[in-house]
């Protein structure tokens, strides 16, 4: 972003003020603009041969192209990535979008994480008339049992269920001379002491009792456990599910060839869940709100939409899932920023 802006302030305020209008004429209607239809609605007076010259300029910068033999002229994705880091004006939400947000989400408050989210992306997508995306941590139930299961020579199946049921199995190689009894003997001792807790607390309770000798097991039974943890790690917590909703709002309003073939396109990178997944991920690491425009970002890079999302948390701060809109690149950023803002930080709320 801080590039954009960079790039923002080595035009002039004549071209800002041409380039905002071309933008914002193609979010409000996705039709090019011409030089006398700009000098008609421009906040400054100048003549289209003036108006004109910018425009060469702005399309020599790659900031906005020529569709066709048409004599408008529509934002490029430079063009639109630079209004969006330094020209849009970003509006609050109504009240009355706040009072919708609230009382949707906070209905299913008593009802299961995934219930909140699947409301979350509904409601977000009916609102946005875009499609609406979560991807989160599936949230991980306390463990009820662990077991040991001899395989192969050398390898055994670890076995854990959660208190809702879900059974997780890894394979975990074995140390060498280890006695059956010894897999009896670590079950036995885990099931003794993690029963209630969960995946992140049964490691740090089992470590640390590791460390501390104060497990009374021999060292063969101790590496078991070791190398289960190990396995672990990767078991409950890197679930993740995603939540599609809304798709058929991309298809209203769509009536020229092209961008039927976008939204089909887009309908595809839709299936590419791992894709989408990836790049949903990326915005785990930001504080507040990403936005991807068009080939930004490989997924999208043939049907030319934009993201928008933002991180929500758990009790301790730390970043569970993000949620969003996916949309044309003509998306309405001014008002959905703040609605997925908004919705992020109230998804956080019920989350602590």
């Amino acid at each position: 972003m801080t590039e954009g802006v960079s790039e923002l302030n080595k035009l002039s305020d004549r071209s800002r003020t041409i380039l905002r209008q071309i933008v914002e004429t193609y979010l409000t209607t996705g039709e090019p603009v011409g030089s006398r239809n700009l000098s008609r609605v421009l906040p400054i007076t100048l003549s289209p041969a003036s108006i004109r010259n910018v425009m060469s300029d702005l399309e020599q910068l790659g900031l906005i192209a020529a569709p066709h033999t048409s004599a408008g002229r529509l934002p490029t994705q430079l063009g639109l990535r630079l209004f969006v880091d330094g020209l849009l004006e970003i509006g609050n939400l109504t009240s009355e979008e706040r009072r919708k947000i609230e009382a949707q989400i906070v209905s299913k408050r008593e009802q299961s994480i995934d219930d909140v989210l699947s409301e979350a992306s509904e409601m977000i997508s009916g609102l946005s008339h875009c499609a609406g995306v979560v991807l989160a941590e599936q949230q991980v139930a306390c463990l009820k049992h662990i077991e040991f299961v001899p395989l192969e020579p050398g390898k055994a199946l670890v076995v854990l269920v959660g208190e809702d049921q879900i059974v997780e199995n890894r394979i975990i190689a074995l140390p060498q001379g280890l006695p059956p009894s010894a897999l009896v003997e670590a079950a036995n001792y885990l099931n003794t002491h993690i029963r209630g807790l969960t995946i992140a607390e049964t490691r740090a309770r089992m470590e640390k009792e590791l460390r501390s000798s104060r497990a009374e097991l021999d060292e063969l039974t101790q590496k078991v456990i070791q190398a289960g943890l190990a396995e672990w790690s990767g078991a409950f917590d890197d679930r993740q599910s995603l939540i599609v909703r809304g798709q058929s709002n991309l298809l209203k309003d769509v009536t020229a060839q092209d961008d039927l073939e976008r939204i089909r396109q887009l309908f595809d990178d839709l299936e590419q869940k791992h894709d989408l997944v990836q790049l949903l991920g990326l915005s785990e690491n930001a504080d507040g709100v990403r936005i991807f425009i068009g080939s930004e970002n490989k997924l999208f890079s043939l049907s030319g939409s934009s993201l928008i999302v933002a991180p929500f948390h758990d009790d301790e701060r730390k970043i569970v899932g993000v949620l969003g809109v996916i949309g044309p690149t003509r998306i309405n950023y001014a008002r959905i920023i703040p609605m997925v803002d908004y919705t992020a930080k109230l998804v956080s709320r019920l989350l602590t």
